[in-house]
């Protein structure tokens, strides 16, 4: 049997970050839709320490507007945060997605991170993640609005045996983003997450261009030229770094000296081994939903979509297994109220 969650306010460690959230909460505050008390409040969310399915199943149906989490991947070796062997996978967090695919609202969205892993013993890659997303969209009923890809210049090199040993494979650095929704029409606006103009499209704004046809049949329009949305539509796949909208993003998420880092070794609690980089639920947070919204992140972490949206004036609702992550994520909170340009 887990050990009972004890309350924030009993880390003498956290009394610090504690005062800044409010006791009294108002009567609309998402705490108040899982039934059980909170690990911690702040001003638009909440945080529960637990079983994340059995948080799940507290929510009203429809009642959530965009979940954005990166569960356990499937690897070989055991992680301290817990992770699922690849034959059980599918099986094990089917239970999890029929819950997301309830609480959603029609328009809602769920954005999946996951990453992939090769065949053990041999230079050869799993499946096991194409699996889960047949079974999400055949299986539950999502549909798959848009495939996105992180890239993570900071990933190792491994297998050791095939990419630095025996030299027959190249570092795999790509995780996929899978964007499901409930209907084939959620909620969305790229007009969020707009990238600055090119040098070459402000040139063309100046010159003008001429009607034409290219060679692979698209018509480019006198008005292909003219600037008036505020920015520029974001392209499949970009390489610039992810301060912009794009589907290839390049983050890392191995910081040694960021905020989050030296106060967790201040405070000598456990660091998240896999921590969410914060540009990634930003983007799909500012896309997918608007001001007063719901987000959730059953798989928490370090609590990072939950200080994303709380900076972004939504609701939020974290659901974290290990409790020393919940601990260490309070900083997250910390962080974003002292440096807010990180957010």
């Amino acid at each position: 049997m887990s050990p009972k969650p004890q309350a924030v306010d009993s880390q003498e460690t956290l009394l610090s970050a504690k005062k800044n959230f409010p006791d009294d909460l108002p009567s609309d505050h998402p705490a108040h839709l899982v039934g059980k008390n909170a690990y911690f409040t702040s001003r638009l969310g909440a945080a529960f320490w637990g079983d994340s399915l059995e948080m799940l199943q507290t929510l009203p149906a429809g009642s959530v507007n965009l979940v954005v989490t990166s569960p356990p991947y499937a690897l070989h070796f055991r992680k301290a945060y817990g992770n699922e062997r690849k034959d059980r996978y599918i099986e094990w967090f089917l239970p999890f997605a029929k819950e997301i695919q309830r609480v959603l609202a029609d328009d809602g969205s769920f954005v999946l991170n996951i990453g992939g892993s090769y065949n053990q013993g041999m230079p050869t890659r799993s499946i096991y993640h194409f699996k889960l997303l047949i079974a999400l969209v055949e299986e539950i009923g999502f549909h798959l609005a848009q495939e996105c890809f992180w890239y993570n210049p900071a990933k190792m090199p491994v297998p050791a045996e095939w990419v630095t040993v025996r030299r027959v494979r190249v570092r795999d650095s790509v995780e996929y983003v899978w964007w499901f929704s409930k209907s084939p029409h959620p909620k969305a606006s790229n007009l969020n997450v707009l990238k600055e103009y090119s040098e070459d499209m402000l040139r063309l704004n100046r010159n003008g261009v001429r009607g034409a046809v290219r060679p692979s049949g698209h018509v480019i329009r006198n008005s292909f030229d003219k600037i008036h949305a505020g920015g520029s539509i974001p392209p499949n796949v970009a390489e610039a770094e992810f301060d912009v909208a794009e589907n290839m993003m390049k983050m890392g998420n191995n910081a040694a000296n960021d905020f989050y880092t030296k106060r967790c070794k201040e405070e000598g609690i456990k660091i998240h081994p896999a921590r969410f980089p914060a540009l990634l639920p930003k983007f799909f947070i500012k896309l997918l939903t608007d001001a007063g919204d719901l987000v959730v992140d059953p798989f928490a972490g370090s609590l990072t979509a939950g200080a994303v949206a709380e900076k972004l004036d939504r609701r939020w609702i974290a659901g974290e297994a290990v409790e020393d992550y919940l601990k260490a994520g309070i900083f997250r909170f910390e962080e974003s109220m002292q440096h807010p340009s990180l957010f």
